[in-house]
């Protein structure tokens, strides 16, 4: 079963799932207006600061359009660096959140699906919104972040797009890493797509980037999970790619 996105569905998702984002914004805007209607403060600061909200409203449905709509990443033709475009020998683990994009349009081979949300854990508003939404791949499983039920070196690659960010705790990171390293075979790859805590996100997202790990972060997880290489490649300015083996 293959299901295919519609036109602008990263920017109704954005629109969907922060809404309360949306809602604040507006109206903080309206209070504004009726405060330099009323005390009649500088022109200048008025425009600058109605400006610098549209800004921070607009900014990310636009580059959202750029990235989840524009850039073909969900055509997963990016896969062929990485030497998985040929999915008929490949035994892929494919993780998430509790909101799963990819699983239906993913490359076909043998897939196995897991979702680790832990409500008592992973917290975020816009997560929550997200599951009450996302369909759900047949036989997907419910997991815990330490134990992935697979088998030692069983898996081709594991891929985690735009997921692995939901888990706040660096410790649980790092656990949840070690058990991708385990069941992965020796030549095998876990492919990590995330958006980043660096410029480009925070002229994107404002203060949203800080929902997201910086580069540091990433690479020092890794490092603690002891993987023995990371790569990085930047899909467009916003979302990296790190392609990690043991």
């Amino acid at each position: 079963m293959e299901i295919e996105r519609t036109k602008f569905q990263g920017v109704i998702n954005i629109l969907s799932f922060n809404r309360h984002f949306y809602v604040i914004g507006i109206i903080v805007l309206v209070l504004i207006t009726k405060s330099w209607l009323l005390f009649n403060w500088s022109n200048l600061l008025f425009y600058a600061t109605v400006l610098a909200f549209i800004y921070g409203l607009l900014m990310p449905l636009i580059v959202s359009a750029y990235v989840y709509d524009f850039s073909g990443y969900y055509n997963f033709q990016w896969l062929k660096k990485y030497g998985l475009s040929d999915s008929s020998t490949q035994k892929i683990v494919n993780i998430n959140a509790g909101f799963d994009e990819t699983s239906f349009i993913l490359p076909k081979s043998e897939l196995l699906v897991f979702d680790f949300y832990d409500p008592k854990q992973h917290t975020e508003a816009a997560i929550i919104r997200a599951r009450k939404v996302s369909l759900v791949y047949p036989n997907t499983k419910q997991i815990k972040t330490d134990a992935i039920p697979l088998n030692d070196k069983s898996i081709d690659a594991i891929f985690l797009l735009s997921a692995v960010h939901e888990i706040r705790s660096f410790k649980e990171k790092v656990e949840f890493l070690k058990e991708c390293k385990r069941v992965i075979k020796p030549n095998g790859k876990v492919v990590m797509v995330e958006h980043l805590r660096d410029l480009p996100n925070f002229l994107a997202f404002s203060v949203g980037f800080t929902h997201f790990f910086s580069r540091r972060i990433w690479r020092k997880a890794y490092c603690e999970a002891e993987f023995s290489s990371v790569s990085e490649t930047k899909f467009t300015p916003f979302m990296s790619i790190f392609n990690c083996s043991i």
